[in-house]
C-alpha cells in the first residue's frame, strides 16, 4: 500500500501469461479446508469496545500522500476513526485539511507542521512495535468502501527494515480493493461491468525506484462486490511461502523462488540471502486512502468527489501461529 504503485507501475513479475493494470489476472481458484488445527489465536482485536485500543493499535498523522500522491490527510480524530457497534470505522472525508508533509517515521517529522493541504481526511492505523510478527495466518473480516477513488487496504510492513527502504526490505498486502463500483477496466471485461476485484500482492527487490511487485487479483463469485457486504481476507505466510484466501478460498500463492532482496553494504549492491525480505517481522496497516497514482489512472480515472464520505468497515483481525512450527 505505501509507495504501492509509485515507480513500479510499469513492471508486473507475473506468474501467468498476462497482465492487466499493473496486476496479474488471477489464476483459477480453489476451495481450501478451513483454518487447520494447527492455527493457534495468538493476537486479536474484535472492536468491541468503545474506542479503539490504543495498546493494539498507533495512529499516523500526516498528509504525506502515502509516497502515490494521495490526497488525503490522515488524522486521529474520531471522526476519522472510531469503533462502534462491534466494527472499526474508516472514514475519508471531503473537507480540506492541513498537516506534516513528512510521514511520522521521518528524522526531521514534526506534528505541529501544516505545511500541506490535502482535501480529503481519513484514518491510518498500525500495530508496529504493538503487535509484531514472523510468520502466521493473518485473518481479517471488512467491508470496502465503494467508488471512484477509494483505496482500502490491509497490509503489512517490515517492523525493523533489516534490509533498507521500501521496498527492499518488503511489503505484504493482505487485501486491497479500489474503485469499487466503477467502470470495471479489467482485461475481458463485458460492457457495463462495474469493477469488485481484490488485489493480493507482495512488494520487495530494491529501494524505490528499483522495486518490483507481484500478485494476484480476484473476482467474487457471482458478480458479488467487497462493497456490498463483509468476507474474510486472509494470509498464511510460512517459510517461503505465501497464500492468499478470501471466505476459505485460496486464490494466489507465492514463494521465495520469484521474491528477493537486493541492498545495499559498503557501497556495493547485495542479494540477501535465504528467503528474504519475508524472514523478517512485519506488523499490521488498516488505511483507508483517496486518489494516488494507481487509483486515479484506473477505472473512471480521477476522483469522484459527490461519492463521500466513504467508510471501511472492519469487524475484527486476527493473528494466528502454527503451533507445529518451531
Amino acid at each position: 500500500m505505501q509507495y504501492a504503485k509509485l515507480g513500479c507501475y510499469w513492471l508486473c513479475i507475473v506468474f501467468t501469461a498476462a497482465c492487466e493494470n499493473g496486476l496479474p489476472i488471477a489464476p483459477e481458484a480453489h476451495q481450501a479446508s478451513t483454518i487447520a488445527t494447527s492455527w493457534e489465536l495468538v493476537w486479536q482485536d474484535e472492536f468491541n469496545g468503545i474506542e479503539i485500543d490504543k495498546s493494539k493499535w498507533s495512529f499516523e498523522y500526516n498528509c504525506y500522500g502515502g509516497g502515490n500522491s494521495e490526497q488525503q490527510c490522515y488524522t486521529d480524530r474520531n471522526e476519522n476513526a472510531f469503533v462502534q457497534q462491534g466494527l472499526l470505522h474508516i472514514v475519508a472525508r471531503l473537507e480540506d485539511y492541513a498537516g506534516p508533509a513528512l510521514k511520522d517515521d521521518h528524522a526531521d517529522y514534526s506534528r505541529a507542521d501544516t505545511s500541506t493541504v490535502k482535501p480529503f481526511t481519513s484514518a491510518r492505523l498500525r500495530s508496529v512495535f504493538k503487535g509484531d510478527w514472523l510468520y502466521g495466518r493473518f485473518e481479517v473480516r471488512a467491508k470496502f468502501p465503494k467508488g471512484q477513488g477509494t483505496w482500502g487496504a490491509v497490509w503489512m510492513l517490515p517492523s525493523d527494515w533489516v534490509y533498507g527502504d521500501w521496498s527492499s526490505s518488503g511489503e505484504i498486502d493482505i487485501v486491497e480493493a479500489i474503485n469499487l463500483g466503477a467502470r470495471s477496466d479489467r482485461q475481458g471485461a463485458v460492457e457495463g461491468e462495474l469493477e469488485t476485484r481484490i488485489h493480493g500482492t507482495l512488494h520487495y527487490g530494491q529501494s524505490w525506484p528499483d522495486n518490483v511487485y507481484s500478485g494476484r487479483s480476484y473476482r467474487l463469485p457471482s458478480e458479488l462486490s467487497p462493497a456490498d457486504d463483509f468476507y474474510r481476507y486472509a494470509i498464511e505466510w510460512e517459510p517461503n511461502e505465501i497464500r492468499w484466501y478470501v471466505d476459505g478460498i485460496h486464490y494466489a500463492t507465492q514463494t521465495s523462488d520469484n521474491w528477493y532482496s537486493l541492498y545495499s553494504s559498503d557501497d556495493e549492491l547485495r542479494l540477501a540471502k535465504g528467503s528474504a525480505p519475508f524472514d523478517q517481522r512485519f506488523h499490521l496497516l488498516l488505511n483507508l486512502a483517496v486518489g494516488g497514482t494507481w487509483v486515479e489512472n484506473a477505472n473512471n480515472q480521477d476522483i469522484d468527489y459527490s461519492v463521500f464520505p466513504q467508510v471501511f468497515l472492519i469487524d475484527y483481525v486476527r493473528v494466528y501461529k502454527n503451533s507445529s512450527q518451531s
